[in-house]
């Protein structure tokens, strides 16, 4: 079984959730959830990316968002503990999931105080 997480370990805002359910009406019912993931580099000394999955290891961190699920494994959880998903969309046709509040962890581009599901890159 999962380990369920509250918005204090990760939080979405209103229009990442919205922007999400509207994903998860368009995939396969198959589909679990949306998985966070860490890879090395970025601002923070770690990227982040989204995909959708369609299995929960016993290992991972659960966030129940009513109509969807954000599925966390245990080693990127340890990066992303307090962070916010945001989505924005500046109406040029360049909307991105944003994450908030990232810990830098040194190397990267300095200070830096969010990151794109993108590459992480600093905008």
């Amino acid at each position: 079984m999962y380990t369920a997480l509250t918005e204090e370990d990760i939080s979405l805002t209103r229009p990442a959730q919205t922007k999400m359910s509207e994903l998860f009406e368009q995939v396969d019912e198959a589909v679990q959830g949306v998985r966070v993931y860490a890879t090395p580099g970025g601002c923070s000394g770690v990227s982040f990316g989204m995909t959708f999955t369609d299995y929960i290891d016993a290992d991972d961190g659960v966030l129940e968002c009513g109509g969807f699920k954000v599925v966390v494994d245990d080693g990127t959880m340890q990066y992303l503990r307090g962070v916010e998903i945001d989505f924005a969309d500046s109406g040029d046709g360049r909307a991105s999931f944003v994450f908030n509040n990232l810990t830098p962890m040194g190397g990267g581009c300095g200070s830096c105080g969010s990151g794109s599901s993108g590459g992480g890159g600093c905008g």
